[in-house]
């Protein structure tokens, strides 16, 4: 385990026993306002990164294309890929489920919170008429500022097309484009310096504000979906890298700094320019990786799509009374296509099952019970989102036939993986 990795540990088991400090001293709100500068500061820092990042390397991997017959090769495939492993993690998330029954005889709240509340009130806006105009930017620098990443996404792609149809007067906004992601990968290295002090603080704050039965209630909601994640990553995600002949321990241990910073700090953006970097590393071509990652960012959420599944049928179980696997199959569609594109809102997730419980007359008053546990929920599925997205650039890249080929940048920092 390199040096980095084992702080961010340190930084975890930290910030645990801070926060039991915390809550069992009964300190004021204050305290925890200073114990969350730290994670705000590294969270502010990474979010600066992601808008430049995204927009510089999509820019590289598609006007880097050698023509748009490639390019739409390589979108087909990954679109359908995206489609097909989301798709199994949804199934997967619903047998889990249906298995396990950790809603039954769950009293949900009589009343619903102001957290909940205000999930319930951003889901009633986003009509399916908004997200799909939403997509489109009215302005890139208000979507950059926002971090916005589908609406980024989107003008990145377009953008990129026409860099790449204006042939060699395009060439030195590549060129550019590259120069700024390889600088904002040296960005990334001294923002990463502060990723155990953000864990810390993130810790803290989540167990100082709920005392340790943040780490243990709904118990049974939350190992429902560990497993169910556990089985996604080993029967699905290993087999598709087994078949894809794909070196595991050099994957495993490339991941495996992107992922726990994922998972200690629930945020993808935070794992975003690692990820980038270090499956460069791994001998995935920049022209790929800057491509398939960012769109997986909002179209191959594997964790969040698992988890939306079980969590909807979660609540339904908890309301008691028939709810046939017809329609439960009904709710998978709806839950697949609203799911898209919204990584960016905060609390995404939940809009996305606040909407979907709405439109099946379910109780939006589930959403009140599933926030107690909602960190330690989103956690995990956050770092699967990122294992998955990493697979698949590298799964791409074997099926484009370029994996570990002379196209891949050398790496100007030192590898993890050899340390």
């Amino acid at each position: 385990m390199n040096s980095k990795t084992t702080w961010i540990l340190v930084g975890l088991v930290v910030g645990i026993a801070v926060g039991i400090w915390v809550h069992e001293t009964g300190a004021n709100a204050n305290v925890l306002a200073w114990l969350d500068v730290p994670s705000k500061i590294f969270l502010n820092l990474v979010k600066c990164i992601v808008a430049p990042l995204i927009v510089a390397m999509l820019v590289v991997g598609v006007a880097g294309a050698s023509d748009l017959g490639q390019l739409g090769r390589l979108g087909l495939r990954t679109i359908g890929y995206f489609l097909v492993v989301t798709t199994i993690a949804m199934f997967v998330g619903l047998f889990a489920v249906n298995v396990a029954q950790p809603g039954a005889g769950v009293n949900l709240p009589t009343q619903t919170d102001r957290a909940a509340q205000d999930i319930a009130a951003n889901a009633a806006k986003l009509t399916p008429q908004q997200h799909l105009i939403n997509v489109v930017p009215t302005s890139v620098i208000k979507a950059a500022a926002d971090n916005e990443v589908l609406p980024l996404v989107v003008f990145s792609l377009m953008f990129a097309i026409g860099v790449l149809l204006i042939g060699e007067r395009g060439k030195p906004i590549v060129a550019l484009c590259e120069a700024i992601a390889d600088a904002m990968f040296v960005f990334t290295g001294f923002v990463m310096k502060l990723a155990p002090l953000g864990v810390a603080g993130a810790m803290a704050v989540a167990v100082g504000r709920s005392g340790p039965s943040v780490l243990g209630n709904l118990l049974a909601l939350v190992l429902t979906l560990y497993g169910a994640l556990a089985v996604f990553l080993l029967c699905v995600l290993l087999p598709i890298a087994l078949w894809a002949r794909l070196p595991i321990r050099r994957f495993i241990q490339l991941v495996r700094e992107p992922a726990l910073l994922a998972f200690t700090t629930t945020s993808s953006e935070s794992a975003l320019p690692k990820a980038l970097e270090n499956m460069e590393r791994y001998g995935v071509p920049r022209r790929i990786v800057s491509f398939v990652i960012p769109l997986g960012y909002s179209f191959n959420l594997d964790g969040s799509t698992l988890y939306l599944s079980l969590a909807a049928v979660f609540v339904a179980q908890a309301r008691g009374g028939d709810f046939g696997f017809g329609e439960q199959l009904l709710m998978m569609a709806t839950l697949m296509l609203s799911s898209k594109g919204i990584a960016a809102v905060p609390r995404a997730s939940l809009v996305v099952l606040a909407g979907t419980l709405t439109s099946f007359h379910l109780p939006i008053e589930g959403i009140a019970l599933i926030l107690g546990v909602d960190v330690l929920m989103d956690m995990a599925r956050t770092a699967t989102n990122v294992i998955g997205n990493c697979l698949a650039s590298a799964v791409i890249a074997r099926w484009e036939g370029v994996f570990g080929s002379p196209e891949v940048r050398d790496a100007k920092v030192p590898d993890p993986a050899t340390k």
